[in-house]
């Protein structure tokens, strides 16, 4: 049984600790340390529902149908050359985050609804939870199913919690420009591997 909440909890983390559009945005939130709570709370709230979708069935369900799959697939990687692609473009801007308090900071509502929008848009997370995490529960016995999903929904517990409130230590490297472009290289590149890779099928 601990080894079924382990396998969920090594799975969840393998998947949710690449950098992509979610992740970016819980650190930047957590470097400016703006509205840090609701953005986690929704990241990690949207991240467990949809491991629950994945692991009771609903990713069986769009593994069955062509069309379903076909249309994740392909929205999928048309969302990661888009976000990949628009990273580069910010990796040759001259914009630079400022880290010092803005005065007009993002409500509440608004950072909500970034963080849904950041969550529910990008169809690699569908891929990610509710399609391949059901699919690797689905292997298990009915009965420890419940255990890998809470596995998985640890995972995303502790790296949006560590993502968003760890980031103020972050803070003084990313006051330079050159971080900030390192981060839009890797997240570029990760982006466009990935696009690549859904498309292909792999």
């Amino acid at each position: 049984m601990i080894a079924t909440y382990l396998n969920g909890l090594g799975m969840g983390a393998a998947l949710i600790m690449a950098i992509g559009a979610q992740n970016a945005h819980v650190l930047r939130s957590g470097l400016l340390r703006q509205q840090v709570g609701a953005t986690v709370a929704v990241c990690i709230l949207v991240d467990m529902a949809l491991i629950c979708l994945g692991v009771a069935g609903v990713g069986t369900l769009v593994q069955s149908s062509p069309i379903l799959l076909a249309a994740a697939r392909w929205g999928g990687a048309a969302f990661l050359l888009w976000y990949g692609l628009r990273s580069w473009h910010a990796v040759f801007a001259s914009n630079r985050l400022s880290l010092e308090p803005q005065a007009a900071a993002p409500g509440v509502r608004a950072a909500v609804l970034a963080a849904l929008a950041l969550s529910l848009l990008n169809p690699h997370v569908y891929l990610d939870t509710v399609v391949l995490l059901g699919a690797i529960g689905s292997h298990f016995p009915a009965s420890e199913r419940p255990l890998f999903a809470l596995g998985a929904m640890t995972a995303s517990l502790l790296w949006f919690s560590l993502l968003g409130y760890g980031a103020r230590w972050l803070s003084p490297m990313f006051s330079r420009p050159v971080a900030w472009k390192c981060i839009d290289v890797l997240t570029g590149s990760t982006m466009l591997a990935l696009s690549a890779s859904v498309a292909l099928g792999h």
